[in-house]
């Protein structure tokens, strides 16, 4: 008898964590999942971008996983070493408790090499006795390239050619050529060291004992907590907002300045569905949000990272045909992102296709514009000046928005199914040149300042106009349309409008009632404007987010705060959110995502305020 779609889905739930049941370890390179199982089911190595060495979260079978667990039945349970991103799982069995303990040295590491990228787990055995086990399984290439596995001088080395991992332990391992196992036991106060080198390139991959594995551990730890102490945030929620700005900071590719979307790629947004996409990428919206929110908590060091990699690698005359940026680049400052599928992994719990690269680096999302330049505003005033060349390439931008901002563009949520007139993108090129006319005034900076004055009065009109719906009391997602859309949760965010203005609070009375379930937010619905793809999506939660900001802002605090708290109870075990919630509450999407938890910073900040 054939499985039910039901039958089917268990059996795949069985094989796959929930995407919640993760926490994540990075170096400012790169990051790896380690699940609540003591798994390790996502790493890609030297860069959030490389292709994959362990992807189980894509392909239980071929995707490649580091598995170190207690070898008896026990109990988990797993949480961050204090004020840093050292990620601890523990074991809790019948003779004992054990723990691993996960981390990435931040920087240069124990001998100042700039180019080492080290994995480290030490497990430990804190109270009686306790079995372990480890399988060591690396599958190249996101699964697709083969690979050795020999002895080199103490070093267990996986060697695919082009790409190679090092692996030192101070355990006995059993090799088969491909991969490497071990049984051990450890008694109270006994700890074990297994360290992964990438064993490519100039540095020469080396052992880890110990003595190395301590210092190392001290070292990160030491760096995570110089870094959170910068912080400025007093507030209420100091937990989760620190947790967030720590997440940010992980998501963070440190040569460059670059800040991903998220550290996965095609973690589904419905199980089953097609809305599955390549996040490891710099969106310029989510990256100047996030710089956003580390200015208000104090982090401008991070913000003028990512002007750098603005003013480096994003070259507003290049002259590209849907316009001077696009909407995202790679984390090196490339341009072309081609997409393509995987069709040999099966996808997280069955959910093909897997996605690597982003087709929509090539749509035009007029967005963009405002979100970069409202951030190089708040640089300007809260970090440091900009610079001459910085002002002559904003005033390109500006330029260029004056001329285009009425074409019908992809819009925020890079749907897939044509072209509209999409009032978010209209809001965002108002912002662009309102902005850019604050800043001017502000420094007395050369500007054409009549013309975009017009220009911006123009916007505002026109979405006074054609964005107002009289039949639903609201402003829509496109010009002439009765169509609602979270982004529109930004009006009185972007000061576009008073929070408190009538035709405003109708509009959060309107998408209060179409889009909002007990707290949760959905962008929109699909039925009622296509989008062109199949399938249903979970709520989201940066739109979440901003709804308790719009609340706050309309006066309406203790709805925000009930709102704000609720949230709260969504993330996981360790404070991260996905993309998207399910309706079960299930974290959904791509894991963690940046611009989830840069809402929730902000949120928080003016909820706190508005508290007094």
């Amino acid at each position: 008898m054939a499985e039910t779609p039901f039958q089917q889905e268990t059996r795949q739930s069985r094989r796959y964590l929930p995407i919640a049941e993760h926490g994540l370890i990075g170096d400012l390179r790169s990051v790896a999942l380690v699940g609540s199982n003591g798994t390790i089911d996502w790493y890609c190595t030297p860069s959030f971008d490389a292709p994959s060495v362990f992807a189980a979260l894509l392909d239980a079978e071929r995707g490649g996983r580091f598995e170190l667990a207690a070898s008896v039945p026990a109990h988990t349970k797993q949480f961050y070493f204090p004020d840093t991103n050292v990620l601890i799982t523990r074991f809790f069995t019948e003779e004992g408790v054990g723990e691993v303990q996960d981390f990435m040295p931040v920087g240069t590491g124990r001998l100042g090499e700039e180019g080492r990228h080290r994995l480290i787990r030490r497990v430990i055995c804190v109270r009686g006795t306790v079995p372990f086990r480890a399988l060591v399984a690396p599958r190249f290439g996101y699964g697709a390239d083969p690979h050795t596995l020999r002895e080199v001088e103490g070093l267990l080395l996986f060697d695919a050619g082009e790409r190679a991992l090092a692996l030192t332990a101070t355990v006995a391992m059993e090799c088969d050529g491909r991969d490497a196992r071990a049984e051990f036991k450890l008694g109270e106060g006994e700890s074990a060291v297994f360290a992964l080198d990438q064993a490519s390139g100039e540095i020469a991959p080396r052992g880890c004992a110990h003595a190395e594995a301590e210092h190392e551990f001290n070292a990160t730890v030491a760096y995570w907590r110089r870094w959170l102490g910068q912080s400025r945030y007093r507030g209420r929620w100091r937990e989760m907002v620190h947790r967030s700005a720590l997440t940010l900071k992980l998501l963070t590719y440190a040569p460059t300045g670059a800040i991903v979307a998220a550290p996965t790629t095609s973690l589904p947004e419905q199980l089953g569905g097609e809305r599955n996409w390549d996040y490891r990428y710099v969106w310029v919206r989510d990256a100047a949000f996030a710089v956003y929110a580390l200015l208000r908590l104090g982090f401008a060091g991070e913000a003028e990272a990512f002007m750098r990699f603005v003013t480096t690698h994003i070259s507003p005359g290049d002259g590209a045909v849907e316009g001077p940026l696009q909407i995202m680049y790679g984390i090196d400052g490339r341009a072309e992102l081609p997409e393509s599928e995987l069709a040999h992994l099966e996808g997280y719990s069955g959910s093909a296709p897997v996605r690597v690269g982003n087709a929509a680096a090539s749509q035009l999302q007029l967005d963009i514009y405002g979100a970069l330049i409202d951030s190089i505003y708040l640089y300007d005033k809260w970090a440091q000046p900009i610079s001459s060349a910085q002002w002559d390439d904003l005033c390109h931008l500006v330029n260029w928005v004056c001329d285009h901002w009425d074409q019908p563009d992809e819009g925020v949520w890079e749907t897939r199914g044509g072209r509209k007139n999409f009032l978010y993108s209209r809001l965002m090129c108002w912002v662009a040149i309102e902005r850019a006319i604050r800043l001017a005034n502000r420094r007395g900076l050369p500007a054409d300042l009549p013309r975009w004055r017009r220009s911006r009065d123009d916007i505002y009109r026109r979405i006074m106009d054609r964005g107002w719906s009289e039949q639903r009391g609201a402003f829509t997602q496109c010009e002439d349309s009765d169509v609602l859309d979270a982004s529109l949760l930004m009006m009185p965010l972007a000061k576009f409008i008073a929070p408190t203005d009538p035709k405003w609070l109708s509009t959060l009375d309107a998408l209060t009632e179409d889009l909002v379930s007990d707290s949760l937010v959905y962008r929109y619905d699909p039925e009622a404007s296509p989008d062109g793809l199949r399938g249903d999506e979970g709520t989201f939660s940066i739109c979440s987010f901003w709804y308790v900001e719009a609340l706050v802002r309309a006066g309406r605090v203790d709805e925000a705060r009930l709102a704000f708290e609720k949230m709260l109870t969504y993330a996981n075990h360790l404070g991260l959110y996905a993309e998207e919630i399910g309706r079960t509450g299930e974290q959904q999407g791509n894991f963690p995502q940046a611009f989830t938890h840069l809402a929730l910073i902000s949120a928080a900040f003016n909820l706190d305020k508005a508290l007094g």
